[in-house]
């Protein structure tokens, strides 16, 4: 039997799935600081989306500082502060 009803994923927005999914891989490391995020299309075909839909939901993340983007290099999860340092250099 589901552990929710059909219904409860579509009573969100489409860019606020794959956002929850992208933010749920960043906050438990399966996507770690300075990983890249897959590419629109990659999300598109992971998650049935739209291009744009895709796109929406990585710029909520940049709003939300929690990747950066690099034009012709990707999205990567942003670094947290204080990561990325390393004491004694």
């Amino acid at each position: 039997m589901p552990e929710s009803s059909p219904d409860s994923s579509r009573a969100r927005a489409p860019y606020m799935r794959v956002l929850d999914a992208l933010t749920a891989d960043i906050e438990s490391g399966a996507l770690p600081p300075g990983a890249r995020l897959p590419s629109e299309a990659e999300l598109c075909q992971t998650h049935g989306v739209a291009r744009m839909t895709a796109r929406r939901a990585v710029s909520v993340l940049r709003e939300r500082g929690l990747v950066v983007t690099e034009w012709g290099k990707g999205s990567h999860v942003a670094e947290r502060a204080g990561e990325g340092e390393h004491q004694g250099d």
